[in-house]
């Protein structure tokens, strides 16, 4: 049985028919796949796709291939489905070009997230591929444009390659004209040997590429997302939620967080570069670049046992450009399974902070040779009447310092038995101001040696 909610309609697929209001009817396309294996050519020009063109339950070393002179599979304007295409329980699957078209002007619905308790394959419904239990699946060089929801969701699945898409112009927004998190693509359910490498994102409304599954569920494992480009990005441009093993490699984008107006700052969905959520261990965020980031540049909430390095962020404003600007690397531990512990940050580059430059919960953590330049753009805490400086309870050095040690976030943690070692550290007061610590954190239970520290170029003090 299939069940999608989606605010108060309820969609249930029984015995192969969908009815009742959301998702989809036993109304027929004018196009169907019946095929289970082979080679499908698909027709060339543009496909009205009224309800979900679903590939065959069992299907097996499929391909599924765009005419040369190009296939658009478009969403009509009375679509219901979960997806514009979509995969169950099939094996060896390859698609490649051609282009989803999800009709977004006819068939957005302002929406709510979902709730943490439903995966969201069962709460977007208007998505442009959806691949459930699918083993081995390959989709190169097909574009996703226009897509309410996520352009991408994978479930439950193993094997899934991603390779040379290009997804722009998708994701919807909540009744407040913000973000929902959707739009890009979505692993999810304990989803394994995972890949989005050399791809496209441009114009998403929320995350871009996430991977994400329930607390009950397994995590998602062993995967590489290496070498894509986001563009104005409402959300994050990569989210690595309850994973394992996943590498965040030679990525870049530009403008994190933008339009600014929606931002989902009732939801506190600060945009970040790289985010995590959930209990990620055994991973590894590498060589990537941002630029114009309206947030964070990297978020380790539930992050542990993993290495940070090489990674460069910069901006280039005045702190009034970045309405939800932050810290550049931020500990967390929401999750209630973890603690932040023996994580490394090494040779990154931070510049243009609206605030300080990390923070840092926890133990085990080695944070050297950083370039932390150009932190604290808002002044604080001389601008508190501007920025709010002061709105930490007990802690008033926590906006003004270069790399903060703190006493905990979601959950107590002291900072205790690190390494703060040859890190670069400049900025507004940093030359005093670039080593903090929360009230109850003590210096000497950490190793801080040989870091240089210097304020803003021609700053007066």
């Amino acid at each position: 049985m299939y069940v999608c909610l989606r605010s108060a309609a309820v969609c249930v697929l029984a015995a192969a028919i969908i009815f009742s209001c959301g998702c989809r009817n036993d109304r027929a396309s004018a196009f169907t796949l019946n095929q289970i294996t082979g080679t499908v050519q698909l027709p060339p020009g543009v496909l009205e796709i009224r309800d979900e063109l679903a590939v065959p339950a069992g299907a097996h070393d499929l391909e599924i291939v765009g005419a040369p002179e190009g296939t658009v599979l478009r969403a009509s304007d009375d679509f219901r489905g979960r997806a514009v295409l979509s995969l169950r329980s099939a094996r060896r699957i390859r698609l490649t070009g051609f282009t989803i078209d999800g009709n977004r002007p006819f068939l957005e619905e302002r929406t709510e997230l979902a709730t943490s308790d439903m995966p969201l394959a069962e709460f977007y419904c208007h998505n442009g591929l959806l691949a459930e239990r699918v083993d081995t699946l390959n989709v190169s060089a097909v574009r996703f444009q226009n897509v309410a929801d996520f352009a991408v969701i994978v479930s439950e699945s193993r094997g899934v390659v991603l390779e040379r898409i290009r997804v722009a112009d998708s994701g919807s927004h909540n009744s407040r004209g913000r973000n929902n998190s959707s739009g890009g693509v979505l692993f999810e359910e304990g989803t394994s040997e995972f890949q989005v490498s050399d791809s496209l994102f441009t114009n998403i409304l929320g995350n871009s590429v996430w991977t994400h599954s329930l607390y009950t569920s397994p995590r998602n494992r062993n995967g590489v997302i290496r070498g894509n480009t986001f563009r104005n990005i409402g959300r994050d441009a990569i989210q690595v939620g309850h994973a394992t093993n996943v590498r965040v490699e030679d990525n870049k984008g530009d403008f994190i967080g933008y339009p600014v107006g929606i931002v989902d700052v009732e939801n506190v969905g600060i945009p970040v570069a790289i985010d995590t959520a959930g209990n990620v261990d055994r991973s590894v965020y590498a060589g990537n670049r941002f630029n114009e980031i309206n947030g964070k540049c990297i978020d380790l909430d539930g992050f542990h046992n993993g290495e940070v390095r090489g990674n460069v962020c910069t901006n280039q404003g005045k702190a009034e450009d970045y309405p939800t600007g932050h810290y550049g690397i931020v500990m967390n531990n929401s999750n209630p399974d973890i603690m932040s512990e023996n994580i490394r940050i090494s040779e990154n580059v931070i510049d243009g902070t609206k605030f300080g430059g990390i923070f840092m919960i926890g133990s085990g953590h080695t944070v050297v040779n950083n370039k932390l330049r150009n932190l604290n753009t808002a002044g604080c805490n001389e601008s508190v009447a501007k920025f709010a400086c002061l709105n930490f309870a007990g802690e008033p050095d926590i906006l003004q310092s270069g790399i903060y040690l703190g006493r905990g976030a979601d959950r107590p943690d002291v900072a205790r038995k690190n390494t703060v070692e040859g890190n670069e550290i400049s900025g507004h007061r940093m030359a005093s101001r670039c080593i903090g610590f929360a009230p109850g954190v003590r210096a000497s239970a950490n190793r801080i040696v040989n870091n240089r520290c210097s304020d803003a170029a021609g700053e007066k003090r």
